[in-house]
């Protein structure tokens, strides 16, 4: 099989051009090449079709022995395209009504093995002590010792506690990310109900459009939304080979 042909269309219109071919200074046979495609081979507001042709097949190629992502710059037309983060550190200030100051937080730990009712407490504790937020970590979804339901009804509890001690807004990053979307809109839809203001997900190992989804269900029903990016060090770690994480 053939990636490119011109039998059935034209090669010239929707080809990747290399425009621009530097060696790197200080090593051999390393280039930084500058490449353009036609806006027409993406899928308007999909990041999972962009990364799809960007950091796709491409870097498998037997003719490269390593290949790494430096930059992309996207147009504006096709960025309008897409809706963006939900809302912006603004909305979480207003949220949480603390201006004037950085917000302090943490992640509780230890991150596995608690109880739901242990996680809950220690939450309490934290935001009773005066961090305005704690949050779960990347890998608490819903383990046998601690269902997700269960974190999310004693951390509810927990905010509300420490809010009506205090006289202050306190939040929870609820880590909603589950192994299907269906399963992870269901979360962020109890913590929704639960009136916790903030959600996360673990974008990367969720997935683009999963993600995606999250972010509108998130913006049409008020909720903050926080990603986590586990997996990144698989990305961008090493130096040759995969993408910079700008």
């Amino acid at each position: 099989t053939t990636v490119w042909t011109d039998g059935l269309t034209s090669l010239d219109r929707y080809k990747g051009r290399c425009y621009d071919l530097e060696p790197v200074a200080g090593e051999e046979n390393q280039y930084i090449a500058y490449v353009a495609y036609p806006i027409d081979l993406f899928e308007e507001g999909s990041v999972t079709n962009l990364f799809t042709s960007i950091v796709g097949n491409v870097f498998g190629f037997k003719a490269l022995r390593a290949l790494r992502l430096e930059d992309l710059r996207i147009p504006p037309a096709y960025v309008k395209t897409f809706q963006g983060p939900p809302h912006g550190i603004q909305v979480e200030r207003d949220k949480l009504n603390k201006y004037g100051r950085g917000l302090l937080g943490c992640t509780i730990k230890p991150k596995l093995g608690l109880s739901a009712k242990n996680y809950g407490r220690a939450v309490y504790e934290c935001l009773r002590g005066g961090l305005d937020f704690t949050k779960d970590d990347e890998n608490v979804n819903s383990q046998p010792f601690m269902r997700w339901r269960d974190r999310f009804l004693f951390v509810a509890e927990a905010i509300y506690k420490s809010q009506a001690e205090t006289g202050e807004i306190k939040g929870h990053y609820l880590n909603a990310t589950a192994g299907n979307c269906e399963e992870m809109l269901k979360r962020a839809a109890c913590a929704k109900d639960l009136g916790v203001p903030i959600i996360m997900h673990d974008y990367l190992t969720g997935g683009f459009t999963a993600n995606t989804s999250l972010a509108s269900y998130c913006r049409d029903n008020g909720l903050l939304l926080h990603i986590h990016r586990a997996m990144h060090a698989v990305i961008d770690r090493q130096k040759n080979h995969g993408m910079h994480f700008r």
